[in-house]
């Protein structure tokens, strides 16, 4: 359609400015020639747009799934969501472009409410085994402690970012009960 609108602006401008010259010689391409490499470059990059925007809304949309599910998780020591003390927030969670083989990497940050919170390894815990448990798209996950808001975040983020860790954690019957407890839908 754009180059239907652009090939009839040109004829009236062809026409308003009186053209005579319909083929003149740019090289070894005629005008129109070049017009119409110009146009089919303008058209790949407007489709090659659209696909960006979609890639992006898909990735939006992905995202609020993301934060759907982690917003619920309960805080294992107080009586209140992770949203409701902003331990987890929607800017915490982002979304890499799809790598060549189709999947994405999700990256959540989450802000234990004290600095030396001992639990903020059971958070990232809960926010993993959540996340894996509902989401079917294919991703990696990367979950990260807010730069500067715990005094062993390096330690911790090393901890819930290791599969066999992790794994070891989750056949321990009293932490696992404590993950499914803080996990559970709400009524």
């Amino acid at each position: 359609m754009r180059v239907k609108m652009l090939h009839s602006l040109i004829q009236k401008s062809k026409v308003l400015f009186g053209v005579k010259n319909e083929t003149p010689v740019l090289g070894n391409e005629t005008c129109s020639q070049a017009f119409e490499n110009a146009v089919e470059a303008t058209t790949q990059n407007c489709q090659s747009s659209v696909l960006d925007e979609e890639q992006l809304k898909g990735n939006e949309e992905f995202r609020d799934t993301i934060y759907d599910h982690i917003r619920n998780i309960r805080d294992p020591e107080k009586p209140a969501t992770l949203e409701d003390l902003n331990v987890v927030y929607e800017d915490g969670v982002m979304i890499k472009p799809s790598t060549e083989d189709d999947v994405r990497v999700v990256r959540i940050e989450f802000n234990p409410t004290v600095p030396h919170c001992s639990l903020a390894t059971l958070i990232g815990l809960c926010i993993r085994i959540k996340l894996e448990r509902n989401l079917v798209d294919k991703f990696k996950l990367d979950i990260f402690i807010k730069k500067g808001t715990h005094s062993t975040e390096e330690e911790i983020n090393k901890q819930i970012n290791d599969k066999e860790r992790i794994a070891a954690a989750m056949e321990n019957p009293d932490l696992r009960d404590l993950v499914e407890g803080c996990i559970q839908e709400g009524d």
